[in-house]
């Protein structure tokens, strides 16, 4: 038998194999789901596209070709090497545009969800943890807002601030409030009558210390989810806008508007009006399916990490 002692894995480490063993555990899961593996490569080379524009694109959005004005795609009769994915009625390449636009949509969806998770976040825990004062209050002004169609409401927003890119940001972050704020209330109001949070009242923790570090925590699986969905919901009210007139305006290159110009093309030149489209749904099946494995993924193991 040997004397030499039995060695211990450090503190540090001990510590860390439950997380570690959960955050494997959801790699695995989430990419057991094939089509939300797919999707997360592509939304991630989009993002990458979409962020390395400048050095990525082969033209100017807003430059205009004029001996080359609707040119088809390379692969087709009369197409030229030089615009891959062709050129739209004003002799601008798509491609680039293409590129552009998502760095435009993405950058809307990615701000409106975050402008409006926060003060759903905190609206919804008021309304949880003030049920006498707040929650009426709180929850009749958010079924107000969804009684209304969101793209009407938008397009209301909108007219009322006016077009523009930070404004179509601001009407977009509103209109998906509403779903924050009931998410964030029904969930905390569950895990208010759980164990631990009694335990914490008890031992004198505070109504901000049970917010945000005992509930909120526990709250974020479905929220993540929901902030996932909410950002395709907003690339399309963003198309939708722009292909209005009251979204991005030009010569910004936005999918929407893009959509708007090519519309009296869709027979002489289907191209412009396709690719265009194509990205738009392209864009908003990926970021659903990667929102799908997050959901199966993530959702029960979010719960034991807190």
């Amino acid at each position: 038998m040997s004397d030499t002692p039995a060695t211990l894995p450090p503190p540090a480490a001990v510590t860390a194999t439950p997380r570690a063993r959960l955050f494997r555990e959801f790699l695995r899961s989430f990419t057991a789901n094939r089509g939300a593996t797919t999707a997360a490569i592509v939304l991630l080379s989009m993002f990458v596209a979409a962020i390395f524009a400048p050095w990525i694109a082969p033209h100017s959005p807003i430059e205009q070709y004029r001996d080359f004005v609707k040119i088809p795609p390379a692969w087709f009769d009369g197409g030229n090497l030089r615009f891959l994915l062709g050129t739209d009625e004003a002799g601008r390449d798509i491609l680039s545009r293409l590129i552009y636009g998502a760095r435009l949509s993405f950058w809307i969806g990615l701000s409106s969800v975050v402008l409006s998770l926060i003060p759903g976040i905190l609206l919804g825990l008021l309304a949880a943890f003030f049920p006498r004062w707040l929650d009426t209050p709180i929850m009749r002004l958010m079924d107000m807002m969804m009684a209304l169609p969101s793209l009407l409401l938008a397009v209301a927003v909108v007219a009322v601030i006016g077009p523009g890119l930070a404004n179509t940001t601001i009407a977009i972050a509103i209109v998906t409030l509403p779903a924050y704020v009931r998410l964030t209330r029904a969930a905390a109001i569950g895990e208010l009558q759980r164990e631990y949070v009694i335990a914490s009242r008890m031992a004198g923790a505070g109504t901000l210390r049970l917010m945000f570090s005992t509930v909120l925590p526990n709250c974020a699986a479905p929220l993540i989810v929901q902030a996932t969905l909410s950002f395709s919901v907003a690339i399309l009210d963003a198309a939708a806008l722009g292909f209005l007139g009251l979204g991005v305006q030009p010569p910004l290159a936005e999918w929407g508007s893009m959509l708007a110009s090519a519309r009296d093309y869709m027979e002489s030149a289907w191209w412009i009006v396709t690719l265009p489209g194509l990205a738009i749904v392209i864009s908003v099946l990926a970021i659903n399916l990667v929102g799908d494995g997050l959901r199966d993924a993530l959702d029960p193991k979010l719960k034991r990490i807190a």
